[in-house]
């Protein structure tokens, strides 16, 4: 089977892991796998798809997304596979635009509970119409799929939620980052992986350590994006300059996670977090705020706190730490937990979905 895989770009993002982690797999189950860029810029994630043998195509580097152009550079690709695979708004639409010249198997799926185009009464039929283009629209959680069909009113009946996963023995087998914890000198040290973007809502979770001493925690903020400006800002308003540390974009993952004592991931929304999972696979406690797409994941697991509540998630941190069997307890369960988001469960589905549409085709 050929299939394609297509995205705005492999900057740091839920979608961009994703397509890392389960294009390889595809592969060795024996399938040709592409992905194509419409952004091309050079990133961790695109270089990691390359050393792994992926053919990576691109139709620039930086620019708009959105240029029209893309919707004529990208039908000649559609041509080429059995299966055209989407992620994100601007290769969403434009395959859309060029499955009603060109006869092609569209899959996309769906990354987050919300978006901003949902708030734009105008657009619910355009999204009606390219949601309908598709022959399988896949939403990584339960929140996720019943919000597109509260938000499409039923226009669309080929949804449906594969959960995603993570390559959990990487983080289990993962050896500690010792030369960032040495630096801790001593302190807990809390970790949030995501993108610095508003949906991520890093801030709650800056201003949780204004109610922490400083001589004692310490946060490492892993990522990059929009919003970095704005949260070393508030690192100065809040005095924590000596207490919040910005890794910055990193391959290491794994050993980070495995070198902090709590990960936390303060989100507005998410769909379903791969953070989330990676941060309970390498046995830490995982706190999280209790929205859609974080609820479903840690409930039961890890300690879901008040959305946007930074005094209630500081004291849950300091709870985990004065009582060590509490931790234990809360490590224990999260660790179960990943456990169920196994990649190769989410590649098997993903293969099952694309077999049968192929089979409906023929």
């Amino acid at each position: 089977m050929k299939i394609l895989q297509v995205i705005t770009s492999m900057h740091i993002g839920g979608a961009e892991k994703l397509i890392t982690e389960i294009t390889p797999f595809l592969r060795d189950k024996g399938h040709q796998v592409d992905v194509l860029l419409f952004d091309g810029t050079e990133t961790a994630f695109k270089q990691s798809l390359i050393n792994k043998g992926i053919c990576v195509y691109e139709f620039a580097k930086g620019g708009s997304v959105y240029n029209p152009l893309h919707i004529f550079r990208l039908l000649p690709f559609l041509k080429k596979y059995d299966i055209v695979h989407t992620h994100n708004t601007a290769p969403q639409l434009f395959a859309a635009i060029d499955s009603v010249v060109c006869s092609v198997v569209l899959v996309t799926t769906e990354h987050t509970t919300a978006n901003r185009r949902r708030g734009w009464w105008w657009y619910r039929l355009i999204d009606r119409w390219m949601y309908n283009r598709y022959q399988s629209v896949i939403c990584i959680s339960d929140a996720a799929e019943n919000n597109l069909k509260r938000y499409l009113d039923h226009y669309h009946t080929n949804i449906t939620t594969i959960y995603n996963g993570v390559n959990l023995q990487s983080f289990i087998d993962a050896k500690a980052e010792m030369a960032l914890k040495q630096q801790a000198a001593g302190r807990v040290v809390v970790a949030m992986v995501a993108g610095f973007r508003y949906q991520k809502d890093q801030d709650t979770l800056i201003e949780s350590f204004g109610y922490l001493p400083k001589d004692k925690y310490e946060l490492w903020l892993i990522g990059d994006g929009e919003r970095r400006k704005v949260l070393e800002q508030l690192v100065d308003e809040k005095d924590l300059k000596g207490n919040v540390h910005f890794l910055g974009l990193r391959n290491d993952i794994p050993q980070i996670l495995k070198a902090a004592d709590i990960v936390v991931m303060s989100s507005h929304f998410e769909g379903l977090s791969l953070s989330s999972i990676e941060g309970m696979a390498v046995g830490r406690p995982f706190i999280a705020s209790d929205v859609d797409g974080l609820r479903e994941i840690t409930n039961g697991a890890g300690i879901l706190f008040p959305h946007g509540d930074a005094r209630q998630l500081a004291k849950e941190i300091e709870q985990l730490m004065d009582d060590g069997e509490y931790y234990k307890n809360v490590a224990d369960r999260c660790m179960k937990r990943a456990k169920k988001y196994d990649i190769s469960k989410m590649v098997n589905e993903y293969e099952r979905i694309y077999v049968d549409l192929i089979d409906i085709r023929i």
